[in-house]
């Protein structure tokens, strides 16, 4: 059943989801249908984005690889078959339900407001419970590992909530998507750092504001113009190459945030229903809808420091000491790995890209510690390997939450011990800090 469920795909399980949400929240039945489909024309289109971005940039990606010398061993072989692996573990197998089921407890007893409905994602709790499952060599203990990732994602989102629908334009939701929330710890204590450091503190530049200050400087097609440019000449590419990613690059800056605006004119109904719905039943407790990080893509930052972070990252696999992977299939959707740190610093440009390069330094570090596990998984879950022993891993699955789970879980029982005590001290804390707000 949950194999089926996962290969109906985001464009056709999101919409369904949503639909059923809309009908529980009382929403007219043909609104129902159209705020669903909607959300899946808009996931389609994203896909489409992402599919143009993925075609456009590997080749020139693959030649900046080859011109910066780089020669590491551990391939980067992408978000997707990453899921792939999670879900063909034993604790992938049960992770949908229960962390479903967990998510709801957490609700009913009040320790968070966000519903996580995007559950294709919870391959990242399985990749962290499998880990874990690996080092202790016990499911009970890798469940509970997927658990606490669940738990601290749901409180991230929480705590990221309003800050989220702001930069979306959309009340009612929250982000609890497995990699996202982990970087909101590291864009947290930075953004404390960069309110101390005078040139930075209250001082905000977004894509908007430079537009304002430069003129056409900070339109998104300009900045996708110069970002091409920057890749081509990276690549070496010819006139004709150049030209052609320059025209991508700056179509991506653009279709992307229109991509976004269709997912979210199909939210708006179910997110106006949800806030009615809730002030009647529930005497105006405040609930979120849990999306994909996706939807936070329309920002400029978000896709600019995205992008720039290719060449950037390309780079700084070369030169840091510890990493032996070679960023390659996750790169050219690397403003998932950006979208948070947009979140917190409120669409600030030169905060967004120190934060994402610093964040981006822990996934290369723990992407190479996760190797071995990886490919045990894959090879275990019966996807075809190198017969050479090489192994795999992914940017997708360096995930801070994740490495600081499994480092106390792997101690054994009194790691778990004090991994819960961690998480319950961090939801319950968070808790009384949204109650004395």
């Amino acid at each position: 059943m949950i194999d089926y469920i996962l290969s109906l795909g985001g464009t056709v399980f999101v919409p369904i989801i949503m639909f059923i949400i809309a009908l529980v929240f009382r929403i007219p039945f043909f609104q129902a249908v159209k705020a669903g489909v909607t959300i899946g024309i808009g996931f389609v289109g994203m896909g489409l984005v992402i599919v143009m971005a993925i075609d456009s940039l590997n080749p020139a990606i693959k030649l900046m690889i080859n011109r910066f010398g780089l020669h590491l061993h551990l391939l980067d072989v992408g978000a997707g078959p990453a899921s792939g692996v999670g879900y063909a573990t034993a604790v992938g197998a049960v992770v949908i339900p229960v962390v479903f089921l967990f998510n709801i407890v957490l609700l009913v007893t009040r320790l968070t407001k966000t519903m996580n409905v995007d559950i294709y994602n919870y391959w990242h709790y399985a990749i962290t419970g499998a880990i874990a499952n690996i080092l202790t060599g016990s499911m009970i203990y890798g469940v509970l590992a997927a658990l606490c990732h669940a738990a601290l994602s749901l409180k991230m989102a929480d705590l990221t909530a309003r800050r989220v629908q702001s930069i979306v334009g959309l009340e009612g939701i929250s982000i609890p998507q497995g990699w996202g929330t982990s970087s909101v710890p590291i864009a947290l204590l930075l953004e404390w750092v960069y309110q101390r450091i005078p040139f930075m503190k209250n001082n905000n530049i977004d894509a908007s504001e430079i537009q304002k200050r430069f003129g056409m400087i900070g339109d998104p097609v300009i900045i996708g113009v110069i970002l091409g440019i920057i890749f081509g000449l990276a690549a070496g590419y010819g006139f004709k190459d150049l030209a052609s990613l320059v025209i991508t690059v700056a179509a991506i800056m653009v279709l992307f945030p229109r991509m976004i605006r269709l997912i979210v004119e199909g939210l708006l109904p179910i997110s106006e229903g949800a806030r009615t719905f809730l002030q009647k039943h529930f005497h105006g407790r405040e609930f979120y809808i849990g999306l994909d990080s996706a939807v936070t893509l329309g920002h400029p930052t978000t896709i600019a420091v995205g992008l720039l972070l290719i060449p950037i990252m390309l780079i700084t696999a070369g030169l840091l000491p510890g990493n032996q992977v070679l960023p390659l299939a996750d790169l050219p959707v690397a403003p998932f790995f950006v979208c948070m740190a947009t979140v917190i610093h409120r669409g600030d440009f030169l905060r967004t890209l120190i934060t994402s390069f610093i964040t981006m330094i822990f996934v290369l570090l723990i992407s190479t510690h996760f190797a071995p596990y990886f490919t045990q998984m894959a090879a275990q879950g019966g996807f075809s390997l190198a017969k050479d022993g090489s192994q795999i891993t992914a940017l997708s699955v360096g995930n801070p939450f994740g490495w600081s789970i499994t480092e106390l879980v792997g101690m054994g029982t009194i790691g778990v011990i004090v991994c819960i005590g961690i998480t319950a001290l961090v939801v319950i804390g968070l808790r009384k800090r949204e109650l004395s707000a």
